[in-house]
């Protein structure tokens, strides 16, 4: 049979992606599905949840295409967060499009709760401001605007979770509805410190506790295939995580004091701490995850738009991708005074600020499409820089390094201008998706089989400052400006 595989699934906003791995690291097969995402209105953001299974389903198929199922021991899973599924338990069918977590639809519903004085509250259990971006509000829309919900509830039919719980499910054949206790700590109704659904939580944002799914911890054997992909039954799914925490895992982080940055549609900085964490600075508290009967805690940074700020901008300037815009960005040594905040789904961490729109300031007579290009990735590096600084001023330390990983982290280009403007090195690994192998990392412990050579550094590339400290504060202060500024509006 040879060597033990786990079968590792990363399923982002972009793509789905699937990577067949043995405990040595050696990579089988690999899989990719592009997804699309949907804006039906100005704030809104959405995909289909049928599209995102059918994609994990697609991936699968290529990667037993490609080496078989034989070895296959368990499934892993890292997954976009904070998106929401709402479906029907008997039928199996999604009641309404999967609700990004970069919609805003709930923004004015967070600001009322906000102003009611409801935040303290929330935070204090949960680790998580109110807004927009967790499921909790997003669930309660669902129960006010979409009919069927309250109907399904009452039949006991009614099931909503993130898109693990989704994959879960759909792996199963229904036979499993449960989550993470990751993922669940993303959904601001869940109490970090009892790790338990929060009943009061439910019914301040109007989400059915009846309707959420069983959370366990992240190394959990969560449940059995039943024969709806092309994998056999009765694999075993044996770890689930967001995305971002199994990035972290797979950078091989175990203690604090160490950042890093899962940089692919948006950004997420983490970082362990030694317990749960009441961050000032404008950063949320999380659980990184639990595993061997111990729970993990962290702190993160979310930036809404981050390697999505290219593509859009390689778009609007006509160039296609965000390939063809750094090539651009590469023709000029400076963006000339130009400086771009990509607000383009409000501001994240650390302003939070849902109704900011993104800008472009500094524009000439003698600006060029190359220095807009040049600004979009210096902007794309300093939500890394103020979310970094905000690391330090919570933990009271200074923070040495930074650890890279997600698509973006693959331009090496971003990650020179990254370590220009941090001040500090940056360190990615070869593999840019550090979250299927996270997840399969923690599936092989949670199996007993030894796999600590897939989340070693040896195969990395560290990347030293060399830029002037005077061009570096130069740009810093014009972004702080810019930012400034729009947050004034």
């Amino acid at each position: 049979m040879g060597q033990p595989r786990i079968l590792s699934i990363d399923q982002g906003t972009s793509s789905t992606k699937a990577v067949l791995l043995d405990a040595h690291g050696t990579i089988h097969a690999a899989a990719s599905v592009p997804l699309a995402s949907h804006y039906p209105r100005p704030g809104w953001a959405e995909q289909s949840a049928e599209a995102i299974w059918q994609s994990v389903r697609t991936a699968i198929a290529d990667i037993i295409a490609q080496a078989g199922s034989a070895g296959i021991v368990g499934i892993a899973i890292a997954n976009q967060r904070e998106s929401l599924v709402v479906w029907d338990a008997a039928t199996g069918a999604p009641i309404a499009p999967c609700i990004l977590w970069q919609c805003l639809r709930t923004t004015e519903v967070s600001a009322r709760l906000h102003q009611q004085g409801h935040n303290a509250k929330v935070e204090s259990r949960t680790g998580l401001a109110i807004n927009p971006l967790f499921p909790a509000a997003k669930l309660g829309w669902v129960m006010q605007h979409i009919p069927i919900a309250n109907e399904l509830l009452q039949q006991a039919r009614l099931r909503a979770g993130t898109v693990d719980s989704w994959l879960l499910w759909n792996l199963t054949d229904g036979a499993s509805f449960a989550t993470d206790h990751s993922n669940a700590s993303r959904t601001q109704l869940f109490d970090t410190r009892t790790l338990d659904w929060d009943a009061e939580l439910c019914e301040l944002f109007g989400a059915p506790l009846a309707a959420l799914a069983r959370a366990l911890p992240s190394d959990s054997a969560f449940g059995t295939t039943a024969g709806t992909t092309a994998l056999p039954s009765g694999i075993p799914v044996h770890a689930m995580m967001g995305d971002s925490h199994a990035a972290l895992y797979g950078h091989g982080v175990r203690v604090p004091g160490i950042v890093k940055a899962t940089l692919g549609t948006g950004a997420s900085l983490m970082a362990l701490t030694p317990g749960r964490i009441a961050s000032k600075s404008g950063l949320s508290g999380t659980i990184a995850w639990s595993e061997g009967g111990k729970t993990a805690y962290a702190i993160e940074g979310i930036i809404k738009v981050s390697g999505q700020a290219a593509a859009f901008v390689a778009a609007t300037l006509g160039l296609g991708t965000a390939e063809a815009l750094s090539d651009l960005a590469r023709t000029v040594d400076d963006s000339a005074g130009v400086t771009f905040v990509p607000a383009l789904a409000g501001l994240g961490a650390p302003y939070w600020n849902d109704r900011a729109t993104g800008s472009i300031d500094g524009l000439t007579l003698a600006s060029t499409p190359a220095h807009i290009a040049r600004a979009t990735f210096e902007a794309i590096a300093m939500q890394v820089v103020d979310v970094f600084r905000a690391m330090e001023r919570d933990t009271g330390q200074r923070l040495e390094s930074l650890l890279a990983d997600g698509g973006a982290s693959a331009n090496g280009f971003l990650m020179q201008l990254q370590a220009d403007l941090l001040g500090r090195p940056v360190t990615r690994k070869a593999m840019a998706e550090l979250g299927a192998i996270g997840a399969a990392a923690m599936a092989f412990r949670a199996l007993n089989i030894d796999a600590g050579g897939l989340t070693d550094n040896a195969s990395s590339q560290t990347f030293s400052p060399i830029l002037a400290e005077a061009r570096r504060n130069a740009i810093h202060l014009a972004w702080s400006r810019a930012i400034e500024k729009l947050l004034a509006v």
